[in-house]
């Protein structure tokens, strides 16, 4: 089965602090088969700069990582070491990240039918929704 839109999200914790508190929100995104998380790794800077990096199946079982662990559902390895590289880049020493590579599974059924209708996809343009923010507030102190 083909997958659906496929997106990658990194989540920083500084002074790697995860505690867990995304897990619901997560959980409830995939019981309504919005999304479904196919990849994820840990990546923690070290004081000295040094990089460690954690595939999600191989964290505690007894932590709220492993909780995190618990909600993929296995896919194929989509991040490059240059991927995870850049990405710790963005970490201060002593702070981690999760990358999760998610699947928007809301889209297949209107994929299925674009496609199945002979229509194309012609631009898919994702903005945060932190920008969106932005813009709105500075377009209302122009006002």
């Amino acid at each position: 089965m083909a997958l659906g839109p496929i997106e990658v999200l990194v989540v920083g914790f500084p002074g790697s602090e995860f505690n867990g508190a995304i897990l619901p929100a997560l959980e409830d995104l995939m019981d309504k088969d919005i999304v479904s998380i196919i990849d994820c790794v840990l990546i923690t800077k070290n004081d000295d700069d040094s990089i460690d990096v954690i595939e999600i199946e191989e964290v505690d079982t007894n932590s709220d990582a492993a909780r995190l662990a618990a909600l993929i559902d296995e896919g194929p390895d989509l991040l490059s070491d240059e991927d995870l590289d850049e990405f710790a880049d963005a970490l201060a020493p002593g702070d981690s990240a999760a990358a999760l590579v998610f699947e928007h599974t809301w889209a297949k059924p209107f994929r299925d039918a674009l496609v199945g209708s002979g229509g194309v996809m012609i631009a898919n343009v994702r903005i945060p929704g932190l920008v969106v923010d932005e813009v709105l507030a500075a377009m209302e102190e122009e006002v």
